[in-house]
């Protein structure tokens, strides 16, 4: 067969493929593999709804250190989502007042952990090594147990418990995209700030900023711009101010800059000071002259990058951490898979792709 006839061959084998009918069986479609039915073992096991309390229905309980907040609005709209789609039922509680509570969270959990319906049980870990006693009373009742949002390295059992959440370290997304907001406004000497609520001693938090402002800084050194400097505290850990959300945020963060000379840019670690740094930026009147960043897509930091205040946030795909710990109890329950962490990443939202974010928050609670 001469070269030409076999390219010829293939173009009318290729064209004959492409006006097969729309219902032609795709080549290797299988529903079985030696002799076994995927659809006989797609369904749960008749002993799963029984599992531990033997009552007939699946209970997880869901725990975190804020229940108020409107950051978990998506992450508790998952954990529903995923606990319809699996059969199961979830119970849904944390501290009311909107703030980070973690003192609060342990009291409800200590309830919870003795409420016959307990099956599983999710719950955030904003303060680290304060969950030893839930989690040894969870193992010893044998309850499974999963942790989202914060996470504590320090919890008995760690490699048995999944963790979903996003590392620290996608903090230096913001910190690199701060850095080059700064050159794109051809700034090139200033003060950039990092506030924290330190007095709440949410590791996690602290080590956004630790990332947050190391990832500054290198990007800085490379752009060879030295009259900028970071200011995240002796520690690395941030400026200190109030850890109450809200009014008294946004006056501590503005006492902060005024007592500043030039101050260029902000960085907030979480979902209260993030919003606060907007709002201080557009009430002094300073957004077209600095560069705002920070963490987390409520409603009120999605208004605030649409109007210029805000110039990003790093989304921690809450959805996900509603949606993978309720889904990996149940695996684990039914299917006797072992723990397994899942990483959220994160999503930088701008002007450039708001549009579509507030799409996806306005008709699915997304973000």
């Amino acid at each position: 067969m001469s070269p030409r006839l076999t390219i010829w061959t293939l173009v009318i084998m290729a064209a004959a493929l492409l006006i097969l009918p729309a219902t032609a069986q795709v080549v290797g479609e299988r529903e079985e593999i030696a002799g076994v039915r995927f659809e006989d073992f797609a369904g749960p096991s008749p002993d799963t709804a029984n599992f531990h309390t033997a009552d007939g229905q699946l209970t997880f309980f869901f725990v975190t250190h804020n229940a108020g907040h409107p950051f978990f609005i998506p992450m508790f709209v998952a954990a529903e989502a995923a606990a319809r789609t699996l059969g199961v039922n979830v119970i849904i509680t944390g501290p009311e007042r909107g703030v980070d509570d973690p003192d609060r969270q342990l009291e409800i959990l200590q309830q919870v952990i003795t409420d016959p319906r307990l099956d599983g049980l999710v719950l955030s870990t904003a303060k680290v090594g304060a969950y030893g006693d839930i989690i040894m009373r969870a193992f010893e009742l044998g309850v499974p147990v999963a942790t989202t949002n914060s996470v504590d390295s320090t919890i008995p059992f760690r490699d048995e418990i999944s963790h979903t959440g996003q590392s620290a370290g996608a903090a230096a997304i913001g910190g690199r995209a701060l850095v080059q907001c700064l050159i794109d406004k051809g700034i090139t000497s200033g003060v950039i700030l990092f506030p924290n609520s330190i007095e709440v001693n949410n590791i996690e938090v602290n080590n956004r900023v630790r990332f947050g402002a190391a990832a500054a800084q290198e990007a800085l050194d490379a752009a060879g711009l030295a009259g900028i400097t970071v200011a995240a505290g002796d520690e690395g850990i941030g400026l200190a101010i109030t850890g109450v959300p809200g009014q008294p945020q946004i006056d501590a963060i503005t006492n902060l800059v005024n007592s500043t000379p030039n101050v260029v840019g902000l960085f907030g670690p979480n979902g209260g000071i993030t919003p606060a740094n907007g709002h201080v930026a557009r009430n002094l009147g300073i957004s077209d002259s600095t560069c705002v960043y920070g963490y987390d897509l409520g409603d009120d930091q999605l208004n605030l990058i649409g109007d210029g205040s805000l110039d990003g946030s790093l989304g921690q795909q809450p959805f996900l951490q509603g949606w993978w710990p309720v889904t990996t109890l149940f695996l684990q329950i039914d299917r006797g898979v072992s723990a397994a962490d899942l990483d959220t990443k994160a999503q930088l939202v701008t002007q450039a792709n708001l549009e579509e974010t507030l799409q996806n928050n306005a008709t699915r609670r997304t973000n």
